[in-house]
């Protein structure tokens, strides 16, 4: 009886420890909730220059799948959390804040990026442009089981102190760009 109680336990550890390795590594997980992709690259892959400030500096295709039913409406958040901090203090630059998207949506085509607002106080998308070396740039996807009209947003912090309470799933796009060399 012992015996069987510790193999049950041990089990139980390395099950749980296989699990939280898995998840920490980010290796085997697929979630089948709420996803945003791209066309134009794949997860963790390079932006391509079309979509920065080398190129036209359009917005890329976004597509969006697998929205909660009780989805209201949707936000995008895309920003770079690679500045040097002598630019911007907090190391993180937004380059497209958009908010009360339809619960529907399929995502956005390429250059559809004129809704929101960017880290430079102005209309829509801003594309990539690092000044150093190479960057993230995080696309995050928000379900959220409300609307947020009516909510005063000027920026990032106003727009995540809206969404507070109300997001019932995230998804996240992860690209990378680095300035060509001129």
């Amino acid at each position: 009886m012992v015996i069987e109680m510790f193999k049950t336990n041990l089990n139980r550890r390395l099950l749980m420890l296989s699990v939280s390795a898995v998840v920490s590594l980010g290796i085997g997980v697929h979630a089948a909730g709420l996803q945003i992709t791209s066309s134009a690259f794949a997860p963790g892959g390079a932006i391509p220059a079309k979509y920065t400030c080398d190129g036209s500096g359009t917005s890329p295709p976004l597509a969006f799948s697998s929205i909660p039913a009780r989805t209201q409406s949707l936000v995008l958040i895309m920003d770079d959390p690679d500045v040097p901090k002598n630019l911007v203090p907090s190391g993180v630059f937004d380059h497209w804040l958009i908010w009360d998207l339809p619960a529907d949506s399929k995502g956005f085509a390429e250059g559809a990026g004129k809704g929101g607002i960017n880290g430079m106080g102005q209309q829509g998308y801003m594309g990539p442009c690092p000044p150093d070396r190479e960057h993230r740039y995080f696309f995050k996807l928000y379900a959220l089981d409300n609307k947020l009209t009516g909510a005063k947003i000027s920026n990032k912090q106003d727009l995540e102190t809206a969404m507070q309470g109300h997001v019932i799933e995230k998804a996240e796009l992860i690209g990378r760009y680095e300035k060509s060399a001129k």
